[in-house]
């Protein structure tokens, strides 16, 4: 395939080389046209196939090669053919002789331009696959931009071969009979510019606004066929109604009170969703008690020669309630109610577009209409239908929080984070816990290092790790429960007293309407850029839209669709996903923003990887703590980060300045400038843009500036001695103090 790709472009190469080592273009101009039409046409008139074949192939050949002098050619169609049988062989000829062009570029840079800028050709990707036929629509209207270099960028894209030709072949018409009509009074012509008038491509860039204005009127007629057999209300009560008080429901119902809007907020259960009562909080609450163990396990290392704790497991969980308890106001009815949000316990169900029909707690009904709808309902624990599953009973990370009694035996399904977090904080407790995974390892999303690492550190503190294995039956015998599960070709039998289900969660989708209004959902509700579904007015934010389920990614989400929600369409943001971080909180701690090594390799996206070992930071010796690492991907060459991985202790945290650079376009050199405190675990973030600065250093340029030191050390270079009365020199790790000393004399 290389080998076909050099050979085509050589032969273009040597096409194009001889066409103007020879001088063909001086054919290709409006002089020698002019000059030669009544011979052409005597000859046209003795051959008139012969002549319109020969004009076709060789429009094919000019275009395809992308030499100059098209549109001296579409010119002379018109001329030696007329306005209609020249529109037609120029029409054809040129749309073929692009597409030929389009390929071309295609089959010889495509894949190395996808390979080396994929990352950054994302976006643009995406909008070509979805809309590629009316940016080229577009394009073709508008001859300010020239056609060769749209044929050839076309050719990088995704686009669809057959897309690219007709839409070409309708696109490039307006203009070709401009210049074809214009042929028909070649003698009249005297250049280019003629044809092009100011007023003429101002009319071109108006013809080229139309397909926008189109899709604008597209998108209403597709609003009004969605809306059809739907009454509108005349007026409404509300600007916003939001189903759910999750961390997506909440964020968008503070933000419709902060920018005035009358908001009215429906939850069925506790405000502040997952995270504050089943998830986030209480999972930290626990982990951080269980660290405390940990650490107490490990008192020699901080020359400690025992230390030990007694304690009662319903203690912990009753600590974890009381931090939920603590919380709890920050998401609280009063609290929202203060800030100008209506909020309602109850069941809440679309009804129409503009209606929500809302069963209260306390027994009452009510129907509010209202402009906007943003779907905030969460997602909850999946549990797969395994044989068994009922009889032996089940917890999830919705309901472990009910635990008083610490599990003796301990089974855990699934190495995501969820399993994988609850997996380490129960074994530090002192439950046995085995960990059962389907794949070769925990935390699939990671690299296969990350991986390791962490289970290294889980089989030293006890956790019996049974990966490969492939959950196939419960079963109950003599009262014990046993998972029968497959590993190698055999059955595993694997006794437990307690099981903790965590294999996912999935989305919310029933229960509110969807399915009454017809609204597509897959794994979660199918949503636009601007996260609107299939009903503009009606958006959707955090776990039930996804395509990230973290808490965070869901208040971010909640700025979006409620911007939009209330300011289309007279302004719409799309959604941001460019830098999107998340932390798994075992220990050692793993967080992550961007790519990380499989995924750009899955990808095919080239990379430049650094890496800083944690164990050579002092902070980090310092607190018993050296190891993990930094890890940062980069465009080769460039300091530009692709993606950063940290394992160790408060990734969570040192992550979030990786997060800023790319948000924002900062690359290493920025982060190596920037003073940070000493002795911390954040100067891993310096050291590790210290490591790929190391690795980039001018090496030809430090040679010649070692030369001109070892010019100025010498007698020419030595103007006369110089007394160094502030010179510093360092003493101690991190005492310096200042000497005055002179040179020899």
């Amino acid at each position: 395939m290389k080998t076909n790709r050099l050979l085509l472009l050589a032969a273009i190469a040597l096409t194009t080389l001889m066409f103007f080592a020879f001088d063909l273009d001086r054919y290709l101009s409006l002089e020698f046209f002019k000059a030669q039409q009544t011979a052409i046409e005597v000859w046209r008139d003795a051959r008139p196939l012969a002549a319109a074949a020969a004009f076709f192939v060789i429009y094919v050949a000019v275009t395809g090669l992308s030499l100059p002098g098209a549109a001296i050619m579409t010119l002379a169609g018109g001329a030696i053919f007329g306005l209609w049988a020249g529109l037609l062989i120029v029409s054809f000829a040129s749309t073929l002789g692009a597409t030929l062009a389009f390929l071309a570029s295609r089959f010889i840079l495509r894949d190395t331009v996808q390979a080396r800028f994929g990352e950054r050709l994302r976006a643009i990707n995406a909008g070509i696959e979805k809309e590629g036929a009316l940016y080229l629509f577009t394009l073709r209207l508008v001859p300010v931009f020239p056609f060769f270099v749209i044929n050839l960028v076309m050719g990088l894209t995704p686009i669809r071969t057959w897309t690219f030709y007709w839409v070409s072949q309708v696109g490039m018409l307006a203009g070709t009979v401009v210049y074809v009509n214009a042929g028909t009074q070649l003698a009249q012509i005297d250049s280019l510019s003629g044809i092009l008038s100011p007023a003429l491509l101002a009319s071109f860039a108006l013809l080229g606004v139309f397909p926008l204005i189109a899709k604008k009127l597209v998108e209403m007629v597709k609003a009004r066929k969605i809306y059809a057999g739907w009454k509108k209300p005349a007026h409404f009560d509300r600007n916003l109604v939001v189903i759910g008080a999750g961390a997506a429901g909440l964020v968008s119902s503070y933000i419709a009170a902060a920018v005035k809007a009358k908001v009215t907020l429906v939850e069925k259960h506790k405000l502040g969703g997952d995270c504050l009562n089943t998830g986030c909080v209480p999972s930290k609450a626990l982990i951080r008690s269980a660290k405390l163990l940990s650490h107490m396990r490990r008192s020699q290392e901080f020359g400690i020669r025992s230390a030990r704790a007694e304690f009662d497991f319903a203690d912990v969980m009753e600590r974890v309630h009381s931090i939920i308890k603590t919380v709890e106001p920050h998401d609280s009815i009063e609290r929202y109610t203060g800030l100008g949000v209506e909020v309602i316990e109850g069941r809440a169900k679309i009804v129409s577009p503009w209606e929500v029909e809302i069963a209260r707690n306390d027994g009452g009904h009510e129907t509010l209409t209202t402009r906007s709808i943003i779907i905030a309902a969460g997602a909850r624990p999946h549990v797969p239908p395994i044989p068994g599953i009922e009889d032996v009973g089940y917890y999830t990370s919705d309901t472990i929080w009910t635990l008083r009694a610490l599990p003796r035996r301990l089974l855990v399904l699934g190495g995501g984070p969820i399993g994988s977090e609850l997996t380490q904080t129960f074994a530090r407790f002192g439950a046995a816990v085995t960990l059962i995974v389907k794949g070769e390892r925990i935390m699939p999303r990671e690299d296969a290092e990350v991986s390791e690492m962490v289970m290294a550190r889980f089989r030293a503190e006890g956790i019996d790790l049974r990966t490969g294995h492939d959950t196939r039956r419960f079963v109950v015998e003599n009262g014990e429960k046993i998972l029968i599960a497959g590993h190698n070709g055999q059955d595993v039998r694997i006794p437990f007293d307690v099981l903790l289900v965590a294999v996912g969660r999935s989305a919310q989708l029933k229960g509110y309407g969807l399915e009454e209004l017809g609204i597509p959902t897959g794994r979660t509700i199918e949503v636009n850029e601007y996260l609107q579904t299939s009903f503009p007015n009606i958006y959707a934010a955090g776990d039930v839209a996804g395509p990230y389920q973290f808490t965070h990614t869901a208040a971010h989400q909640a700025w979006y669709a409620s911007v939009n929600a209330l300011f289309a369409p007279f302004k719409k943001f799309r959604a941001d996903y460019s830098a999107v971080p998340w932390a798994t909180f075992v220990d050692p701690e793993v967080a992550r923003v961007g790519l990380n090594e499989q995924e750009a390799r899955a990808r095919n996206i080239p990379f430049e990887l650094t890496r800083f070992d944690i164990a050579d930071l002092d902070r980090a010796i310092a607190d018993g703590e050296a190891h993990g690492f930094v890890k940062v991907l980069t465009v080769p060459g460039k300091d530009k980060i692709l993606g950063v991985t940290i394992v160790g202790e408060h990734a969570g945290d040192l992550i979030a300045e990786y997060v800023m650079a790319m948000r924002h376009g900062l690359g290493l050199n920025k982060i190596l400038g920037t003073i940070h405190i000493y002795p911390t675990l954040a100067e891993a973030n310096k050291y590790a843009a210290g490591e790929w600065k190391r690795a980039h250093a001018p090496q030809k340029l430090l040679e010649w500036v070692g030369r001109f030191h070892d010019w100025r050390r010498s007698a020419r270079g030595a103007a006369r001695p110089v007394c160094d009365t502030g010179r510093i020199a360092r003493t101690e790790s991190t005492a310096y103090k200042e000497t005055g000393a002179c040179g020899d004399q």
